[in-house]
């Protein structure tokens, strides 16, 4: 499953979920979802941002966390 931000003609933005990219350009292009505000079918994606997640801490040589490694290799 994948959402993506839509926007109608009249300007109002709403969230759809897709099974994948390519079922959301056909259901789009066949006018299959209209804006839950004013019903209108004339709807296209909207920009988004990319969510993006935590960077991974960096690895310490014995594995464990860098709060608790002590690792002589970090110190200093």
């Amino acid at each position: 499953m994948i959402r993506y931000r839509l926007r109608c003609a009249e300007g109002h933005a709403f969230d759809h979920w897709f099974d994948n990219a390519a079922a959301c350009d056909a259901e789009l292009a066949s006018a299959a979802v209209p804006c839950p505000e004013c019903g209108s079918t004339a709807v296209a994606k909207a920009i988004m941002a990319p969510a993006l997640g935590k960077a991974a801490a960096p690895a310490t040589p014995c594995g464990r966390p860098p709060c608790a490694c002590g690792c002589p290799a970090l110190d200093g």
